[in-house]
């Protein structure tokens, strides 16, 4: 069955804060497919990805989050992520002491004993085999694996880890917040060429972002565009080539009305 994220008429806040930064997002996305998410700043799209993997800064006022029908504003962040739900973060935090190959590890044995309590974890060879054959995949050096968890990295290594872990984990529906960020060119086309590989029929992505040079290189299957904390706009790539030639003045002119507080 494919998976299907929804969500509905979502407000959100940050930090008790009354004034809402998500005003009722509304948006479906499918195991398979790829949206990407634009806007300008402080428009609410990191905001919308640390809701969706329950980050509890931000506080829920109204709507849904459903994954298959099953309330992801009710489960904890591990819970979501067994669900298949992945995050990859704009900023990834470094952990000196813990290597990148012990830390997946840990993941999935996690789930294994999530699912079965009894569960003694995926044996060290399979795991070995399993990390080899996914870094071979996406072209990243075995080495890789037994560098602490992104303490030292480069942006675009941070990068590289955090594909490298949702190749690992097999998401149904992966969360990229502004992959892209300051990475150079080759870089980008590194991550996305990741990314790539592993969207599919086994994956969707929702990957948020500020530019069309990130699309250049994932192409999505439909745009949108958030605005005063609502998606206002949605099409297909040529709408990401309209932001890149006009900016987003043209957003800001026609809903305006949105940066009006609610009464």
């Amino acid at each position: 069955m494919t998976a299907t994220l929804e969500i509905r008429n979502l407000h959100a806040s940050v930090d008790g804060d009354e004034d809402m930064i998500l005003r009722g997002i509304d948006l479906t996305v499918k195991q398979g497919e790829i949206h990407a998410l634009m806007g300008p700043n402080a428009s609410g799209k990191s905001t919308l990805a640390n809701v969706l993997m329950g980050n509890p800064a931000y506080e829920v006022h109204e709507g849904e989050v459903l994954l298959d029908g099953e309330d992801v504003l009710e489960m904890e962040p591990d819970e979501r992520s067994r669900a298949g739900l992945f995050l990859a973060f704009q900023y990834p935090v470094a952990i000196p002491g813990v290597t990148l190959g012990n830390f997946l590890r840990h993941a999935i044995n996690a789930r294994l004993k999530a699912k079965d309590p009894d569960s003694k974890g995926i044996p060290i060879p399979k795991f070995a085999r399993l990390m080899r054959g996914k870094m071979t995949q996406l072209h990243i050096d075995h080495s890789f694996a037994g560098r602490y968890l992104n303490e030292g990295f480069s942006g675009g290594e941070k990068k590289r880890a955090e594909v490298l872990q949702m190749a690992v984990l097999e998401p149904r529906i992966a969360v990229l917040d502004e992959t892209d960020s300051g990475l150079d060119i080759d870089a980008l086309r590194i991550v996305a060429d990741g990314v790539n590989a592993l969207t599919g029929p086994n994956m969707g992505a929702l990957v948020i972002t500020h530019y069309q040079r990130m699309l250049n290189y994932i192409k999505p299957d439909f745009v949108h565009v958030l605005y005063g904390g609502r998606i206002v706009e949605s099409g297909g790539p040529e709408l990401a080539l309209e932001l890149e030639d006009k900016g987003y003045e043209w957003i800001r002119e026609k809903h305006e009305a949105l940066l009006k507080v609610e009464v």
